[in-house]
């Protein structure tokens, strides 16, 4: 262990990690409120609201890809990351005043923008090549995502319909400001920047790659590509699976109906506890050399997706047959079975794109990380037009044959990608 680590890991990961907690903690506490806001303060129709919304969230997901060429070209992860922070808290002050609505909402997307792609780059730089624990470093960077995202609705969301929507939107600001601290602070413990090391002539030649770098960059654009499957299906949470926990699902407990959106508190409350279950499977692995590669890991979390689909099948044609709600343990066992696969997919996913991006552009490939998810929200909308159309156990089946599909073509990926970048790049 090295003299700058803590708890086996570097110092700046724990930086990192409550850096990417507050302003996780600020953004989803103010998309807790945004459509409330719209619908009971500034009186937008529920269409208009949803029509916001879903803009919103949508760009939240495509401008990291700009936000990384910003990085990669002029600014560097770390003046990127401070801007971003800026940006997103003068967002949330701004929602204050009803006439800044709009401006609020574009200062909040180009911040996530130049934010989100070069906060998860910076985990990455504090591992050498190589290191098995690169992997391990994300999955604990994901839990402090799931903290921010699990706290904030019910901190802000308490404040802005408790006692004044301004209360639960400062409050987010607040969260996004202490974050900024955080970063400020703890500088002196993350890698250099990534643009430091280079000579300014291959940054003016980041245009010319070698034939290696052009094989990692397909790899990583295959893997977003197979991703898109894995988000449209996972992305069901929010929605389908939302619908079927208020409507088929028995919420009562010694006769008290608990609200069908709590459902919502299961994932984060899993990754919490599943995370160091699965690091400590991984770090176990390891020292036994069966570890799986990073593609390997993703073709199982889109397995695990695809079970926990099919869990949900025999619940469909139970409530079809007998009319009544289904129990709440098909859910709670759907849940945890999405769960680990998203920790086998997304965490590994991040740590991926800092292994085989070429340093150069290494915040560009991460937007383009994130531009899966983008696509990947948009087709989980298209395919949740078929709810209502078709039988739900016969949904619940071709979400799962969509999820396993993708991991069986990420299977298959596995030998031609290592043949092409090696065996090292993929671990």
């Amino acid at each position: 262990m090295h003299a700058q680590d803590l708890w086996g890991h570097p110092k700046g990961l724990y930086v990192l990690f409550l850096t990417e907690m507050w302003e996780r903690f600020s953004y989803y506490g103010m998309r807790a409120l945004l459509v409330y806001y719209m619908i009971k303060h500034l009186a937008f129709s529920q269409g208009h609201a949803s029509q916001i919304y879903g803009l919103y969230t949508g760009l939240v997901y495509l401008t990291p890809l700009f936000g990384g060429i910003l990085a990669d070209r002029r600014l560097g992860q770390r003046k990127s990351v401070i801007l971003g922070g800026v940006l997103m808290a003068i967002g949330h002050f701004m929602m204050a005043s009803e006439f800044l609505f709009f401006p609020a909402l574009l200062f909040l997307i180009l911040g996530n923008g130049a934010f989100k792609p070069n906060i998860s780059t910076q985990v990455g730089s504090l591992y050498p090549p190589g290191d098995p624990r690169r992997d391990r470093a994300f999955s604990i960077f994901y839990v402090g995502i799931n903290l921010g995202a699990f706290f904030s609705p019910l901190i802000c969301g308490t404040l802005g319909e408790r006692l004044g929507w301004h209360y639960g939107f400062g409050a987010a600001g607040i969260g996004m400001i202490l974050g900024l601290l955080i970063y400020l602070f703890g500088n002196r413990w993350l890698a250099p920047d990534i643009m430091a090391g280079i000579a300014p002539e291959e940054k003016e030649a980041d245009s010319v790659l070698e034939t290696e770098e052009k094989n990692r960059i397909f790899a990583l654009m295959a893997m977003c590509l197979v991703s898109i499957a894995f988000w449209a299906v996972y992305e069901q949470q929010g929605n389908t699976i939302a619908l079927w926990a208020d409507a088929n699902t028995d919420r009562d407990i010694l006769g008290w109906v608990f609200p069908a959106s709590w459902f919502q508190a299961l994932n984060p409350a899993f990754v919490f506890t599943c995370t160091p279950i699965i690091t400590t499977l991984w770090t176990w692995q390891s020292r036994r050399r069966k570890e799986p590669s990073a593609i390997g890991k993703m073709a199982i979390g889109c397995l695990l997706l695809s079970a926990g689909f099919v869990v949900m099948i025999p619940a469909g044609m139970l409530h079809a047959s007998s009319g009544a709600p289904a129990s709440i343990l098909w859910l709670v066992a759907f849940t945890l079975l999405v769960t680990i696969g998203e920790l086998y997919l997304s965490p590994v996913g991040l740590s991926l794109v800092t292994k085989l991006a070429p340093a150069r552009m290494v915040s560009m490939m991460m937007g383009v990380w994130f531009l899966s998810s983008f696509v990947g929200n948009g087709a989980s909308g298209l395919l949740g037009n078929y709810w209502e159309k078709i039988p739900k156990e016969a949904f619940f089946l071709i979400m799962a044959a969509i999820a396993l599909a993708a991991g069986l073509i990420i299977l298959v990926m596995i030998k031609p990608i290592k043949r092409a970048i090696g065996t090292d790049q993929c671990k």
